[in-house]
């Protein structure tokens, strides 16, 4: 048996009391910095302990682990998230359901990890996944489209990830350009759509979702302390990852539905509805300099049309927007 088991033997055996230090030094036959080590590498596993000075230790809360057969239960949709598969850790769910994706996989295959150890964001930039704090995944689709229309994938992702945040955790998140969600302009989750073509048609997309859900101050590195947030610091609660994840799946289905019959059209009217972005005096980093003025609307496209004063609108397709407070 591993120290950490045996440490977290000790702790569950009575959860209400304390045990103190010297006591699991004793049983443990470690030392004591050996059991501080321990308590925090079950800290960064997810576990909450109350330690107080000359009493010890006394644990908190576990861990909620997501599996496959309490997940499919709560699925209510007949295609995504119907093929499962759920990792401790990996590298990225984007790669894992990619080869997946090459090898042959049906749309709406899932892949979902308690952690990454190097998850992906637009841009080459990282993705903060810590272990059992968060939603972690990736949906493979097959949509029978031009390969142009793919930034439009992006935008329903928002909508249904906004609509179940809102409708589950009763958090009013709301939409950035292109595939972020706020909260009083922090960010709670973030959309990455990589995509594979031939002929220049979709053969694939990999939608990545990651939305912090469980995670709290203490967890987030000092550069992204003052502009992220979770859902658990926004509602005061821990979050049912599985109702979450099940309702994010529910909603996407019923868009993708929605977008395949009528197109783009219906989908731009409800990001707009959503978003924190319209309306705004924005500045937009792209490729060839940046652009001032206002956000104004969606494009037939899904382009960002911002309003550079006298009717003109220049339209985005790519870029880093900066909402002006």
């Amino acid at each position: 048996m591993s120290e950490k088991e045996t440490l977290l033997d000790l702790l569950l055996a009575n959860p209400q009391e304390f045990v103190s230090g010297e006591e699991i030094s004793r049983r443990m036959a470690v030392s004591r910095t050996a059991v501080w080590k321990q308590i925090n590498k079950l800290r960064e596993a997810g576990y909450e302990f109350e330690a107080i000075p000359h009493k010890g230790y006394r644990i908190l809360s576990k861990p909620e682990r997501l599996d496959t057969l309490s997940l499919l239960k709560a699925l209510k949709t007949s295609t995504m998230g119907q093929k499962l598969k759920i990792l401790d850790s990996t590298v990225s769910t984007q790669e894992e359901a990619r080869s997946l994706a090459e090898g042959g996989a049906q749309e709406g295959t899932l892949v979902i990890a308690e952690e990454q150890t190097g998850g992906k964001g637009r841009m080459g930039r990282k993705w903060f996944s810590p272990k059992g704090k968060g939603i972690w995944m990736s949906l493979v689709l097959r949509p029978k489209q031009p390969m142009h229309y793919t930034p439009q994938l992006t935008l329903m992702t928002g909508v249904a990830v906004c609509r179940a945040v809102r409708k589950v955790t009763g958090v009013m998140a709301g939409l950035k350009w292109p595939n972020d969600l706020l909260v009083e302009g922090r960010k709670i989750s973030g959309i990455l759509l990589e995509s594979a073509a031939e002929d220049e048609y979709v053969r694939y997309c990999i939608v990545g979702i990651g939305i912090s859900a469980n995670l709290d101050a203490a967890d987030y590195p000092d550069e992204l302390a003052h502009v992220a947030t979770s859902l658990k610091m926004e509602s005061g609660e821990a979050v049912d990852r599985v109702a979450l994840i099940a309702a994010v799946l529910e909603e996407f289905e019923i868009l993708y539905a929605l977008y395949q019959q009528e197109g783009f059209g219906p989908i731009a009217s409800l990001w707009e509805a959503l978003s924190v972005t319209l309306g705004k005096p924005v500045t937009v980093n792209t490729a060839h300099g940046p652009v001032k003025g206002t956000a104004a609307k969606l494009d037939h496209s899904g382009a960002l049309l911002v309003s550079t004063g006298q009717g003109e609108y220049v339209p985005i397709f790519s870029g880093d927007v900066e909402l002006k407070r």
